[in-house]
């Protein structure tokens, strides 16, 4: 079994709400022990249930228990706790971890084992409550209790500390993106810090400065990170480069479990056959549209081009402060993604690439060979409706970009958005958002004679090519961590809404937090999540610059969209020339 395999019921045992639940029924049970001890004289202290709570809190919490914090926690003499921590670890409910490099001082964690015992107990104990002092709650409210989704038969639990803390100079250092997911796994870096036992310093920047610093980093004689995250479509650019390593060179890569991967997030992840790099998040671009606004005027959910603009005129609404659609059309990289996705909405991709069942092959772009391919009558349409979305879009929408569409949309101004799954936190997880819990999700809708797509975004998590050997192997097993399922669905239960793997889609928990995930899923199986719309060849940032310079242009109004086009493909052929 490996590391990661190995990883069960540590780390925080449920989400933030039942999370609490947690600590009030620990602190109920501490206090009638108190109680108990302090009614009935002959009544003696259990110092085996007094340091399991002990522990199980600390864990939650995220603190360090000593021997001697545990001991004080029992309430009875030294030889008698000590004697009791020894029958504790004989017993497999306690796990020692080494403080320092000599192993001479330990940290005490509770095992799986404890922590499965103890969510019985407690269930057990809640049941009990519940059947004699409230007896008039609701089935539903009967049915539920802190950690019972864990006893789930689908149910992922939660991360266990590594069996041998990492060592490694200065703790595992990590580049990532500024968005909503990497920031929860800065939120929960003490507790990430406990599970692989060192420190981890995080740096976080936009999409545009972090490849600047990838790229820079991979000029250094010794790479200053650890792990790199990375856009998607830069795995060819980061390959060539040399600035990414092949998976395959630093690790096992069954350890990762593959299969359990979404299948087009996995496959982004490559160049040339070769991983190199773990989706860390799975965040296809999708429709987000109000369920409550379309019921109310009678408009089914639109899966055509033609019914969005028929819908986005609707509900447009300017002297009300109301607008139909909110979208990527800032200039540069914003718009840039845009025009390639709506490319494949219409059935065009930006390269001659084969088609193949379910879209385009896009799996063979190492061997080099490809054309661009902007100036046809498919990319016309696809220019053509994105001037047309200017009628029903907000008057600031052409400096409109990754997280600006997305608030209109939560406050109620717009109905209908295009956006990644990562930024629905923005209005599912607040409260004053009409939007919050009355959102559709729909992958992109097509034009005429093509095929529904949602394009896969988000990013991966490699190892740079430039990193001294002596820290490869700790940066492998913080990688296993930070990107395993149980690491998933705690981002998930913090407010994350992106998610790479299947099993972690079919957790109970996870589906309960939003109906993003099955969404996401069922789209998955439908073979709508795809990822040659934006294909990772080493030319992709500058293709999205020239689309993101000329199609603003064209909604400027400066150029038309036959213009718009014929000037990407002439300036694209060019850059492929040299």
């Amino acid at each position: 079994m490996n590391v990661m395999g190995a990883q069960h019921l540590k780390g925080q045992l449920t989400s933030p709400q039942a999370n609490s639940e947690v600590l009030q029924t620990i602190s109920f049970l501490e206090k009638f022990g108190d109680e108990l001890e302090g009614s009935i004289e002959l009544f003696a202290p259990n110092p085996v249930v007094r340091m399991a709570l002990h522990l199980v809190r600390a864990h939650l919490e995220g603190k360090v228990v000593t021997p001697t914090s545990l001991i004080g926690a029992s309430h009875v003499p030294y030889a008698t706790a000590n004697r009791r921590i020894k029958d504790m670890i004989e017993a497999g409910l306690i796990e020692q971890r080494p403080r320092t490099k000599t192993g001479r001082t330990f940290s005490l964690h509770p095992s799986e084992t404890l922590l499965e015992q103890w969510l019985q107990f407690s269930e057990r104990t809640r049941r009990l409550a519940e059947a004699h002092f409230v007896g008039t709650q609701s089935k539903a409210d009967r049915d539920y209790f802190f950690g019972g989704s864990y006893m789930a038969a689908q149910a992922i639990p939660p991360l266990q500390v590594l069996p041998q803390p990492l060592t490694v100079p200065g703790g595992i250092r990590v580049l990532v993106h500024g968005d909503p997911t990497f920031m929860v796994m800065e939120n929960l870096k003490r507790h990430f810090e406990q599970v692989i036992g060192t420190e981890i310093h995080q740096r976080a920047f936009s999409i545009d400065r972090l490849r600047d610093e990838a790229i820079r980093n991979a000029e250094r004689s010794s790479s200053r990170y650890d792990i790199l995250a990375f856009d998607l479509p830069w795995v060819g650019e980061f390959a060539e480069r040399r600035i990414l390593m092949p998976l395959d060179e630093a690790m096992d890569v069954a350890r990762l479990d593959p299969a359990d991967f979404h299948t087009a997030g996995w496959k982004a992840a490559h160049w040339g056959g070769r991983p190199f790099g773990v989706p860390a998040q799975t965040t296809p671009e999708l429709l987000f549209y109000r369920k409550d606004l379309f019921a109310a005027a009678g408009l089914e959910p639109p899966a055509t081009t033609d019914r969005l603009l028929e819908a986005a005129r609707h509900f447009h609404d300017p002297k009300r402060g109301r607008y139909g659609i909110a979208w990527n059309a800032a200039r540069g990289t914003a718009l840039g993604h845009t025009v390639l996705m709506t490319m494949a909405d219409f059935g065009q991709p930006i390269l001659d690439l084969p088609k193949i069942a379910g879209g385009f092959d896009a799996d063979a772009l190492a061997e080099g060979g490809y054309r661009p391919t902007f100036d046809t009558e498919r990319g016309l349409q696809a220019a053509e409706y994105l001037k047309e979305l200017l009628y029903y879009s907000p008057p600031d929408i052409l400096s409109m970009s990754w997280y600006e569409r997305v608030r209109p949309y939560a406050s109620g101004k717009v109905a209908i958005a295009y956006g990644y799954t990562l930024l629905a936190p923005y209005f599912e997880l607040d409260e004053s958002s009409p939007a919050r819990g009355q959102t559709g999700f729909l992958p992109h809708p097509a034009g005429p004679d093509a095929q529904p797509v949602a394009t896969v975004g988000g990013y991966a998590m490699g190892i740079p090519a430039n990193l001294p050997k002596d820290r490869i192997q700790a940066a492998v097993e913080a990688l296993i961590v930070f990107t395993s399922p149980e690491a998933q669905k705690l981002y998930i239960q913090n407010g994350s809404r992106t998610n790479p793997r299947y099993s972690v889609a079919s957790d109970p928990d996870v589906r309960s937090a939003s109906t993003i995930f099955e969404a996401v899923d069922e789209m998955s199986w439908r073979d709508e999540l795809q990822f040659w719309p934006r294909p990772p060849v080493p030319e992709i940032c500058d293709i999205f610059k020239i689309c993101g310079e000329e199609f603003h242009d064209m909604l400027r109004g400066v150029l038309t969209p036959r213009e718009a086009i014929q000037r990407t493909q002439s300036r694209v052929d060019k850059m492929f020339d040299h």
